[in-house]
């Protein structure tokens, strides 16, 4: 397998006590750490997840204004986790509604294709012509109601395993806080 461009994928973000509020929803009264992202926030990380493929490895890189700004990191780091810990549990919601709900019509679709295959043989002899014709009928719907649930578990399943998985890295991307181009050292995940 060849080296990718995007093994690594680094989100920088500037914390100062004037940058702080920027990060943050403006209407939001709740505590640093509990607020929502703002919007363009938000856009300004997920510009990145375009880029993030399976194996990379996501690193926030907080770059702390002064030493006292490092009272920011923990919120804003729990902020942002939290934020897309509630995106993924949306999504992984999603993608359960959408196996249950297909997996259903599938079921559905198989059972209406089994009970017209059983009940027209029974209805018309084989000595009619009008049997071939049905037969021939109850194939091509077989195949035409079956198709749509089938084509929907096969190949519309990775999208949203795709997006588990982005934000799961950007759930539990690691954080490393340098002061002035000086690391401090790495943050680990925090609950």
């Amino acid at each position: 397998m060849s080296k990718t461009l995007f093994s690594k994928i680094n989100i920088f973000f500037k914390v100062s006590d004037q940058s702080i509020d920027n990060y943050f929803n403006a209407n939001d009264p709740a505590p640093i750490y509990k607020r929502q992202l703002s919007q363009e926030f938000e856009e300004y990380i997920m510009n990145y997840a375009i880029s993030i493929k399976r194996y990379s490895a996501v690193t926030y890189k907080l770059n702390c204004v002064k030493e006292s700004d490092k009272e920011f990191v923990e919120p804003l780091v729990h902020a942002v986790r939290r934020h897309f810990s509630l995106k993924k549990s949306i999504k992984e919601a999603e993608f359960r509604k959408f196996k249950r709900r297909n997996r259903i019509l599938l079921v559905i679709s198989f059972t209406v294709v089994m009970i017209f295959q059983g009940l027209v043989p029974v209805i018309f002899s084989t000595e009619h012509r009008i049997h071939s014709a049905f037969s021939n009928a109850l194939d091509v719907f077989s195949w035409v109601i079956l198709w749509k649930p089938i084509e929907r578990l096969i190949f519309y399943y990775n999208p949203f395993l795709k997006e588990i998985s982005i934000l799961d890295k950007l759930t539990n991307a690691p954080i490393v806080t340098t002061i002035e181009n000086r690391e401090i050292g790495a943050l680990e995940k925090v609950a």
